[in-house]
């Protein structure tokens, strides 16, 4: 016996024994309106034996706020559409209408899981506006907590990295280094997360005994955790061959496609901002630059995975000689409430977690910058799926693009 459907109700093409509201429809991934550009029309378009398959949110970074549209013919991975936008906040206008120091709380929430990087280049780009001279001691204070905000964001890569592949229990170990490191960054910063720290002209406040007591506690046994959990993946014959052979990035598309950072090196390019164009004190620190996937064929999706383990070795040797070497005196330069740059414009750039984070600001001489535009590797890796992914099975869709570790904040600034 079927029913008479109620005013303003449609019923579940899944089950009709659900109401759902007439607007809400069913959803398609075709956009419904005509193709805009040339791209669009070639993706939507279905050759024999097509179809489409809406993928995702499966990455802990993309939680809502990233739909993959797949076009696959069986199991085989034809093209992609990643659609972007559901996170969109309009940081840079907000930016434009901030004063200096009321930027740097706007651009933490971008790489969320590693927000000193946000709040380094623009504060380098004001730098240079005003040109001020930030205290050794301070330079040192920002390469310190920089690189153990680094450790713990490769920390939490290798746990989302498994969580992508079906594994649960290395997230909640990188959940542990990753507790250690931002208690000891709360310590002098007063927040977990979005620390709002770095300041033009220096940082907010000196270590304290606090922090140097966690610090040294966490360095005593840093180094015995990383090859603990490292053990705990790379030995697992299901990880490691479910991101072997995948995704393979050359070194010619990489340059081509702008890479930067960790998937860069995992391509076989040499190329560390610390050491191509050192800022800070990098030129002062020992540290190699860990390179990846030199063959002919670049490097995989295990080869981006196994570069950042390398490189939290580094950071570890970068964070021991900070403790030794820091100087002595004050940590912030002496500027004005209101901070009034002469007219003209700056380009800064750091070196990542997850590659070339830069900022370029225009002055007009006003309190508030004229122009403010950021650089997010995210956004520029992001685009790499499509080209990895051709030919793959649905199933390594998840694999290429945690390996690509992108954060979405930064995606849809």
């Amino acid at each position: 016996m079927v029913t008479e459907t109620p005013i303003g109700k449609i019923r579940s093409d899944d089950d009709p024994r659900v109401l759902l509201d007439e607007q809400i429809g069913s959803f398609e991934p075709v956009p419904p309106y005509p193709p805009r550009t040339e791209r669009e029309s070639e993706f939507y378009t279905l050759g024999d034996g097509e179809m489409f398959l809406n993928m995702g949110p499966q990455h802990p970074s993309t939680h809502g706020v990233l739909r993959v549209v797949l076009k696959i013919s069986g199991e085989n991975v034809v093209d992609l559409d990643p659609v972007l936008g559901y996170l969109h906040r309009g940081v840079e206008k907000l930016c434009e209408n901030s004063d200096y120091h009321h930027i740097i709380s706007q651009v933490d929430p971008l790489e969320y899981v590693s927000s000193l990087f946000c709040e380094w280049s623009p504060v380098m780009a004001f730098e240079k506006l005003l040109d001020v001279e930030v205290p050794r001691r301070a330079e040192y204070i920002r390469v310190l907590t920089g690189e153990l905000l680094r450790v713990a964001s490769h920390a939490l890569f290798q746990g989302w990295m498994a969580l992508d592949l079906g594994g649960l229990t290395p997230i909640l170990y990188s959940f542990i280094e990753r507790d250690e490191i931002v208690e000891m960054l709360a310590s002098i910063t007063g927040q977990r997360m979005l620390f709002n720290y770095f300041r033009i002209g220096g940082v907010n406040g000196d270590v304290n005994h606090e922090f140097m007591s966690r610090l040294g506690d966490w360095m005593s046994r840093a180094a015995k955790q990383h090859e603990t959990s490292i053990g705990l993946l790379n030995e697992n014959e299901i990880f490691v061959r479910r991101m072997r052979d995948i995704g393979r990035l050359d070194r010619d598309l990489a340059l081509r496609m702008a890479v930067t950072g960790p998937n860069l090196r995992a391509a076989g390019v040499p190329y560390d901002l610390r050491r191509a164009h050192p800022y800070s004190v990098y030129p002062e620190l020992e540290f190699d630059i860990p390179v990846r996937g030199t063959g002919p064929e670049g490097g995989d999706a295990l080869d981006r995975y196994l570069l950042r383990l390398e490189e939290v070795k580094q950071s570890l040797r970068i964070i021991d000689q900070c403790l030794h070497n820091m100087p002595d005196g004050p940590v912030m330069a002496k500027l004005p409430r209101l901070l009034r740059p002469r007219p003209g414009r700056a380009w800064a750039a750091i070196e990542g977690p997850r590659g070339l984070y830069g900022t370029y600001a225009i002055s007009d001489g006003t309190d508030q910058p004229f122009r403010m535009k950021i650089h997010d590797p995210s956004f520029v890796h992001l685009q790499l799926v499509v080209q990895l992914m051709r030919g793959n099975l649905i199933a390594d869709t998840m694999a290429v693009m945690a390996s690509l570790d992108p954060i979405m904040g930064g995606v849809d600034k």
